[in-house]
């Protein structure tokens, strides 16, 4: 009976451990690596100053703008006669027909909290410039909408890890990645700096959607529509979407939620209908400002973390040419030495955190405003306190702040100095060769540093992260920052 009993407590030890898992049998049979590439643009894309205002309105700055050009044009500084790139000019009236007063007035509109709503605060610049005619660009709200809770969607088995690649559009002003919905794939736009997942739909007429690939929820089997959502995107560049809203399954490198909200355009304009290699946008912030109403929704990355290997994902972006985005772990592959980290501040829907030093030139100052800075992937500039700014400048020969381009502009064979940005106690030096962001076609250049107005946040983009590896630890909030394999 004690040999019976004893030869059924191994068979019973046996079974329990052929049947629990390992990690390493764990690590065989989910998708360990998903790693998806973002592209390039080689093609149409928005001039410096379309990108500037666009990075304006799309964090709530309100513009109205006077100047001597259409800033939405096709050239850098000519006009267009394309009514999706300009506004109708509206003639002013002045003692002076060639000089007018210019009053550029950016006005920021705080993201909604439960406390209260803050004024809205605004800082006005006077000059004087030739013009004959005034142009208005007021942004769309982009507070978070008024919702009592957050949507959850779930997402496939835990412990998942996951990398696609990023190609770079022209001047690389969007990374865009291949992502596949309801079993559809599309080229989508990552950015870190928005927190709507939506889509061209085949519910926009040929006329906006030729050149695109557009979801079609009528050919997948796993939609569900959002019976009477919508959502809605405008940017101070002309560009504006707007549609409908269900939920499907979203795979990304390999990486499932199996009830994401996907907001289908319905309408779409100005330099989304253009840009044919983009066929919509992944925002990977925060949801208290994704615009679903009447309930906001979680982002890809919000509803898969819980089941990543890590609760992280990192951005490997490449200039003119593809780089990757990973989700769930971190390839040592990517980045030499250590990875330096920071807190973020997400109570804003931003990847948000100090920056309380920068170096000019290899000269390390203290700065004077100290504003906050944002991490945004889908920012192509740095748009960066005044202070900052005007020393920067200050030592690159021939550089003058042109208001018809909107900004810095220098002659293209000046030495730029090297920049650098605090992320918490680390120094990101890039080289001046990589603050150049476009030649303008007349032997100056656009600088990819610019003024943040004013506004009391600045906005890292991808000058940025072309020349760093960056990682979002949403599990730690954190943002770090190491330095690429490659300059090693």
């Amino acid at each position: 009976m004690l040999r019976f009993s004893f030869f059924a407590i191994l068979a019973i030890l046996a079974a329990c451990a052929l049947a629990a898992p390992t990690p390493f049998k764990a690590w065989n049979h989910l998708p360990q690596s998903f790693k998806f590439t973002a592209k390039p643009r080689f093609g149409t894309s928005r001039t410096p100053f379309q990108e500037l205002v666009r990075t304006y309105a799309k964090y709530g700055w309100q513009i109205i703008i006077a100047e001597p050009y259409n800033p939405y044009s096709n050239g850098y500084g000519t006009t267009s006669s394309s009514s999706a790139l300009a506004p109708t000019p509206a003639q002013t009236e002045s003692g002076d027909a060639s000089i007018i007063t210019v009053t550029t007035l950016i006005s920021v509109v705080a993201p909604t909290t439960a406390a209260s709503t803050p004024a809205p605060s605004t800082s006005a610049v006077t000059t004087t410039a030739p013009t004959s005619w005034t142009t208005s660009v007021v942004a769309h709200n982009s507070t978070s909408p008024s919702a009592s809770t957050i949507q959850s969607a779930t997402s496939t088995a835990s412990g998942e890890t996951g990398e696609v690649s990023a190609i770079p559009e022209e001047n690389e002003s969007e990374y865009l990645s291949p992502v596949t919905v309801g079993g559809q794939s599309l080229n989508l736009d990552f950015d870190t700096g928005s927190a709507d997942l939506w889509v061209f739909s085949s519910s926009l007429p040929s006329s906006l959607s030729a050149g695109h690939a557009t979801f079609n929820p009528n050919k997948s089997s796993t939609w569900q529509a959002y019976d009477g959502a919508t959502w809605q995107i405008s940017y101070g560049d002309g560009s504006s979407a707007r549609g409908t809203v269900g939920f499907d399954v979203v795979d990304i490198g390999g990486a499932t939620v199996d009830k994401q909200a996907v907001e289908l355009a319905t309408s779409v304009s100005g330099s989304f209908v253009r840009d044919t290699n983009n066929d919509g946008l992944v925002g990977l912030g925060f949801s208290n400002i994704n615009t679903i109403q009447p309930q906001r929704q979680k982002t890809f990355f919000e509803n898969i973390m819980p089941r990543l290997a890590l609760p992280l994902f990192t951005a490997d972006l490449e200039e003119d040419a593809s780089g990757t985005y990973t989700f769930g772990e971190i390839d040592e592959s990517e980045y030499s030495g250590d990875i330096h980290y920071t807190d973020v501040d997400t109570s804003n829907g931003f990847w948000e955190f100090k920056s309380k030093t920068y170096t000019v030139g290899g000269t390390t100052k203290p700065c004077g405003i100290c504003s906050t800075a944002i991490a945004d992937t889908g920012t192509s500039l740095m748009l960066i306190d005044d202070d900052i700014l005007e020393d920067y400048y200050s030592q690159v020969a021939g550089s003058v702040m042109d208001s018809t381009q909107g900004g810095y502009i220098y002659p293209c064979e000046s030495e730029l100095p090297d920049f650098g940005v605090a992320v918490g106690d680390y120094t990101a030096i890039i080289k001046g060769a990589g603050i150049n962001y476009a030649p303008l076609g007349d032997g100056t250049c656009f600088g990819g540093l610019q003024s943040n107005q004013g506004q009391g946040v600045q906005i890292y983009g991808d000058v940025l992260f072309k020349n760093f590896f960056a990682v979002f630890d949403g599990g730690n909030s954190s943002f770090g920052v190491a330095i690429k394999a490659e300059d090693a």
